[in-house]
């Protein structure tokens, strides 16, 4: 057996001594390291979840972009067509045509032309009794409803001389300007009046730059149209989404830092415990670097272990959130993994670095003198 072997295995020896005689200090380091590593690992993994998670929802609240013509009138007959081609799978379009009509008794409101089956995923928000399925069938606002046809009886509808008999099948609350139309599928709004659409409502998932991005392709594709984006959801989601990750960020630093701090004051108080140990090793000739190698190691070692641990059980609590906000799986990001791990390595070893000046200073002869 060669002195080289000889040395590793009293190194080995010497590192493992701690451990398995101190277990109730290298079992706290050793915590501390599984808290920031679970925490991290959750962290990682959920803010990419989350963020897709949230433009998910944010676009189950509707459009995001409005695409109009210019100076009121409509737009190209192809327009819904190039907005399909400059979104491919990453948006839903919902075109849109209106025009003011008066009822039997005189009264104007505002019809709308829509293609229910788009409007149905682009604003799943809207609350909708039942959705018109036939032609003549007609969804009206709450608004409308009351003070057009309280009954629920049909509607005679007129437009520049031309009346359309219409029979209200749903009841449409929104809220918003929505409750005060009658909305109508858009063959028969256009077959009506002979308006095309005018408005072409957009719900894009992505960040507000890849919205922007969005807007820029869509005013390529139209020209002829104002493309503008709607602010109030713009902002509100990355309001959302900016307050999310400082929550996340602030969160984990707070939990890291205790848990660096728990992990100072555990090896500090190891160095304070080992005093004769380091101070016998310095007698029989160990160097200061040996001893703070010694040390570092030990400390690197709950690192490792800790990261281990840490992944495994930030995967789970990952999991857990996943399901209890947002009743989704969060797919696991094993990448992540070397990461994890050399962050919690760094935590252990920058925590040992006050002890290891300390254990520096140690005088053998003062120590074992027992002064």
């Amino acid at each position: 057996m060669t002195v080289a072997t000889n040395r590793r295995q009293m190194f080995l020896r010497l590192l493992s001594r701690p451990v398995l005689v101190r277990r109730g200090r290298a079992l706290t380091a050793l915590v501390a390291v599984v808290v920031a590593a679970s925490v991290a690992t959750a962290t990682l993994n959920l803010y990419t979840d989350v963020q897709a998670k949230l433009h998910r929802e944010f676009r189950s609240y509707g459009a995001n972009i409005v695409v109009t013509a210019k100076d009121g009138s409509s737009l190209p007959p192809e327009a819904l067509a190039r907005v399909d081609a400059a979104l491919g799978p990453h948006g839903i379009a919902a075109p849109f045509a209106f025009a003011v009509a008066r009822t039997a008794a005189g009264a104007p409101v505002v019809v709308a032309g829509a293609d229910f089956d788009r409007v149905r995923k682009l604003d799943s928000w809207w609350s909708v009794t039942t959705w018109p399925a036939t032609l003549g069938d007609a969804l009206i606002g709450k608004r409308a409803y009351q003070s057009l046809t309280p009954k629920g009886g049909p509607l005679d509808l007129t437009f520049q001389g031309r009346t359309l008999h219409v029979t209200p099948t749903g009841i449409l609350t929104t809220g918003a300007q929505e409750d005060s139309r009658v909305y109508l599928s858009l063959a028969d709004f256009t077959r009506w009046t002979g308006i095309e659409p005018s408005t072409i409502e957009v719900a894009v998932a992505g960040s507000p730059a890849e919205i922007r991005a969005m807007i820029g392709t869509l005013a390529a594709a139209l020209p002829e149209a104002d493309v503008q984006p709607v602010r109030q959801m713009v902002e509100a989601e990355a309001r959302v989404l900016d307050k999310t990750r400082a929550t996340l960020a602030a969160s984990t630093a707070v939990i890291i830092l205790t848990a660096a701090l728990c992990m100072l004051a555990t090896l500090t108080a190891s160095v304070f415990d080992r005093r004769k140990d380091f101070a016998v090793m310095r007698a029989l000739g160990a160097s200061r670097r040996t001893v703070s190698a010694l040390f570092a190691a030990e400390a690197a070692g709950i690192g490792l272990a800790g990261a281990v641990l840490g992944f495994a059980l930030g995967l789970g609590i990952a999991a857990w959130i996943g399901r209890a906000n947002f009743h989704a799986s969060v797919s696991p990001r094993f990448g992540i993994f070397p990461e994890v791990v050399i962050g919690s390595v760094l935590l252990a070893l920058v925590a040992a670095l006050m002890p290891i000046s300390m254990l520096r200073k140690v005088q053998p002869a003062v120590i074992l003198r027992g002064e």
